[in-house]
């Protein structure tokens, strides 16, 4: 019998993700927790709801002052979170 190569277990996690349909999914989980990681607890207290819908991330600010900073830097953020995924997740952030 001939063996192919070795792999390591995450890279057959990650090929069975991909394969199944969970990849996309599982990176939405992780982007939708990993807000509070990436912006703080301040701006977490002020966040009511969080959902991706389209590659778009619906994101839900109780406070209008930290609405308005948040869209300034609207692109930054985009490119933090998808950083701290490790993937291309979300292409905008709309803000409520």
């Amino acid at each position: 019998m001939k063996r192919g190569g070795v792999k390591s277990i995450s890279e057959l996690v990650k090929a069975t993700c991909r394969e199944e349909g969970l990849e996309t999914p599982l990176n939405e989980y992780r982007l939708v927790n990993g807000w509070s990681q990436v912006l703080g607890p301040t701006v977490k207290f002020y966040t009511k709801e969080l959902y991706i819908r389209n590659q778009v991330l619906y994101v839900q600010v109780t406070s209008s002052v930290l609405r308005q900073e948040l869209m300034m830097n609207r692109k930054t953020l985009v490119h933090r979170l998808n950083e701290h995924v490790g993937a291309q997740v979300i292409t905008d952030i709309v803000l409520r």
